[in-house]
């Protein structure tokens, strides 16, 4: 939907498992001697300043990244937090730009972005860099037109917005097809887990499609706050070996980090 700015929840707790989860996977992808094809359907605006009147509005950045600077982090979120704080909060990255610093040198990137400002904002971000190709168009159906060249390894990040059921039913019916399309690439999908839990049987349906790993964590929220979200997950489908121990133990991590932090905003 292109109601959507997701600089308004920018660095907020779902961000956080998003980010050291990618932050994990990338570091192992950048070992690999295959070239990379990096894609994503909906990638957003690249960075965000959580100073900046969108990330104050809402202040959701407050009970995410910024209670782990100094510090603070929990032991395997460390390597991710440092990452940040090297960046800067004022210069956060979303997963594009993740994905940018963290890959090998000889990967080449496809980013989607439909919603105008985002897509401007996007393309302002990346600017420079000649490995990526940034389009104005619908990440589902347009990723699915693209292949891996030969001899490249293909990973693809989808991360839409869940504004509606429809995002959920959407994902449902591109997610098999993605797999049979890429029958060797990476692919990996963040699901919000809301209070509702209207998201618990898509999520088993994505655990049946093909090997995958979850990673995922709640957090407890006051019974009065409005807010249909509780927690998010990573489903990665085809992931290096090596990648799934690290990205279970950052969600473990989280789980115990926030078991005892309802949301302050």
């Amino acid at each position: 939907m292109l109601s959507y700015q997701h600089g308004f929840h920018a660095g907020n707790r779902a961000d956080v498992l998003k980010h050291a989860v990618l932050h994990a996977l990338f570091g192992a992808y950048r070992k690999a001697e295959k070239p990379l094809l990096y894609v994503e359907t909906h990638s957003g605006r690249g960075r965000y300043d959580l100073k900046g009147p969108q990330a104050r509005k809402g202040g959701e950045a407050n009970d995410g990244i910024l209670s782990m600077t100094g510090g603070n982090a929990p032991k395997p979120l460390q390597p991710w937090v440092s990452f940040i704080e090297q960046e800067g909060i004022q210069n956060y990255p979303g997963s594009p730009a993740h994905a940018q610093k963290l890959l090998p040198e000889k990967s080449r990137y496809i980013l989607f972005e439909k919603h105008p400002a985002e897509y401007e904002a996007l393309t302002t971000a990346m600017a420079g860099d000649d490995r990526i190709q940034i389009r104005k168009a619908d990440g589902y159906g347009s990723a699915l037109k693209l292949s891996p060249r030969t001899g490249e390894q293909m990973v693809c990040l989808v991360d839409p917005s869940y504004e509606t059921t429809r995002d959920i039913d959407a994902l449902a019916l591109w997610t098999p097809k993605a797999l049979k399309r890429w029958p060797r690439a990476t692919l990996i999908l963040w699901l919000p887990l809301f209070r509702d839990g209207r998201e618990a049987e898509f999520g088993e349906y994505l655990t049946t499609l093909d090997e995958c790993f979850v990673a995922g964590a709640r957090w407890p929220v006051d019974a009065l706050k409005e807010t249909a979200l509780e927690g998010s997950a990573m489903v990665v489908y085809r992931a290096p070996p090596e990648t799934r121990e690290p990205c279970l133990n950052i969600a473990s991590a989280l789980q115990s980090w926030w078991s005892d932090k309802p949301l302050e905003g």
